[in-house]
C-alpha cells in the first residue's frame, strides 16, 4: 500500500475535476471527512482536500473543454520535462506541460500509449499528500487498460515502473511497484478491460482507492449522498473488503477496508 515515504514513480498527488467543487466536498467531506480548504486567489479555484489538517487531495472546478470529470493520480517524477519526453517517445501524449506551481513543483498531465490520463508531479516545497494508506486518504491505484504488456512497457519506460503476476483464484493480479523498491512498494496493479464487466462507460483510466474503516457503511452513505454503486461491497481474501463507487457528478473511485498485513 501506498506511504509518504515517495520515491520516483509512486503516487505522490491525486486530484480531482468536478464541475461542482462545492458539491464535491461536500460529498467527500461527508463521505471520508475531508474539509475543502481554497489555495487562494492565485491559484485559479484550486484548492485542498483536508483530513485532520493533513492534506489528502487536491480539486478544483473544471467547465467545457477540460475533459469530463475525474480523479487524476499523479506520480513522481525528479524531471518532469524529461518524464514528458519519455512519455512521446513511448507513443503517449502531453496534455499539458510541464509548469512550475507557485514554487511548490513542477506539474504536467500526460497520456498513456492507450491514451489514459495521468499527472507528473516534481517535488518542490511540497513534496505531496500529508498522508495515504490510512482511513480517509489514498491507498492504492489500478490501472485498467485493453493491454497489460503494452501498459507495462510504457510505464517501465516513462517512470521505470516494474510490474509483477501475483496468483488469486481464478487468474493473475499484475501489480506494480517502483524501480527496484520491490514487492515492500507494491502501490498498484494493471486490470485488463475485458475483465472489468461493471464498467458502464467505456475507456481505460486509472483508479484511486481510499482505505476506509467500514467499506460497507461507506457505500451505503455514497447512496445516500448522490453517489452510485458500480461494484457491490465484497471480500477478497487476502486483500480486504471493497467497493467501487462514482460520486453524483460520476467520478470513478473506489473503497477499501483492507486486511493488516501478515507477518
Amino acid at each position: 500500500m501506498l506511504t509518504t515515504r515517495f520515491v520516483d514513480g509512486a503516487p505522490n498527488w491525486i486530484d480531482v475535476g468536478s464541475p461542482d467543487i462545492d458539491g464535491a466536498a461536500s460529498f467527500y467531506g461527508t463521505l471520508f471527512g475531508w474539509r475543502f480548504e481554497s489555495a487562494g486567489p492565485d491559484a485559479g479555484g484550486y484548492g485542498f482536500f483536508q483530513l485532520d489538517g493533513r492534506t489528502v487531495a487536491g480539486g478544483m472546478q473544471t467547465g467545457p473543454g477540460q475533459g469530463p470529470p475525474a480523479w487524476t493520480v499523479y506520480f513522481q517524477s525528479e524531471d518532469a520535462q524529461a518524464t514528458a519526453k519519455a512519455a512521446e517517445g513511448a507513443h503517449g501524449r502531453v496534455l499539458f506541460p510541464p509548469t512550475d506551481v507557485m514554487g511548490q513543483g513542477h506539474m504536467a498531465v500526460l497520456a498513456d500509449q492507450a491514451g489514459v490520463r495521468f499527472g507528473i508531479w516534481q517535488p518542490g516545497r511540497t513534496k505531496g499528500v500529508d498522508v495515504a494508506g490510512e482511513p480517509g486518504s489514498l491507498c492504492w491505484v489500478e490501472l485498467y487498460t485493453p493491454d497489460i504488456a503494452a501498459a507495462a512497457a510504457f510505464y517501465r519506460r516513462v517512470l521505470g515502473l516494474e510490474t509483477s503476476g501475483v496468483p488469486f483464484a481464478g487468474g493473475t493480479y499484475t501489480c506494480v511497484n517502483p524501480d527496484g523498491a520491490g514487492e515492500e512498494a507494491m502501490f498498484g496493479g494493471m486490470v485488463p478491460l475485458a475483465d472489468a464487466p461493471d464498467e458502464a462507460e467505456p475507456g481505460p483510466y486509472w483508479l484511486p482507492y481510499f482505505e476506509v474503516v467500514d467499506t460497507d457503511a461507506v457505500v451505503e452513505q455514497a447512496q445516500r449522498l448522490g453517489g452510485t454503486v458500480r461494484m457491490p461491497a465484497a471480500t477478497l481474501e487476502g486483500v480486504g473488503r471493497m467497493a467501487k463507487l462514482a460520486d453524483p457528478y460520476g467520478v470513478r473511485f473506489a473503497v477499501i477496508r483492507s486486511e493488516p498485513a501478515q507477518g
